[in-house]
């Protein structure tokens, strides 16, 4: 895993291999982030990145100038690493340990952006989707991102589907 551009471009990051994790491959990365950059403008934005793992996505965008970027995964040891290498790269991430469904129900904040990279096995997607909405949590110009396999399908919510190998990305706009 690398930064694919920005101001740690080419930073490598190394996480300890007991990390539950499927890190988010280069290629599909620098792909995503070609797309919303085409898109948006990241200064002045915030992220939310929920199943954080190693924090791969949120560090990409903090590359790229976003300044205000929450990071919540349930397992402690990734948390742990994303405070670890955050402080490390001299960027502002705060990160909350937490089950991502019970901090979306509780979220009172919009974001710009929401990317969300549950295990691939996860079966709540549809659920991400209804809260992410419902507690009205993307900002009128943002987007809610849900990385996923071929297994899950998004056809009637409307989400722009983007196939990069394995790895499927799911964008909604509200």
């Amino acid at each position: 895993m690398r930064i694919i551009s920005g101001k740690h471009k080419g930073k490598r990051i190394i996480a300890p291999q007991n990390l539950p994790v499927r890190p988010t491959t280069d290629r599909a990365k620098e792909a995503l982030f070609n797309i919303l950059e085409s898109r948006y403008y990241f200064n002045g934005k915030n992220v939310l990145d929920l199943f954080s793992g190693t924090g791969n996505i949120s560090y990409e965008f903090a590359s790229r100038g976003i300044e205000e970027i929450i990071c919540i995964d349930s397992n402690y040891n990734c948390i742990r690493f994303i405070d670890s290498y955050s402080e490390q790269l001299k960027i502002n991430i705060s990160t909350t340990k937490s089950d991502c469904i019970e901090y979306l129900n509780r979220c009172e904040k919009q974001f710009n952006f929401i990317f969300a990279d549950p295990p691939y096995y996860y079966n709540n997607h549809l659920e991400l989707v209804k809260i992410v909405r419902t507690n009205n949590l993307v900002k009128d110009d943002g987007c809610l991102i849900i990385e996923h396999d071929n297994t899950t399908s998004f056809e009637e919510e409307n989400a722009e589907l983007r196939k990069y190998g394995t790895v499927h990305f799911s964008i909604f706009s509200f």
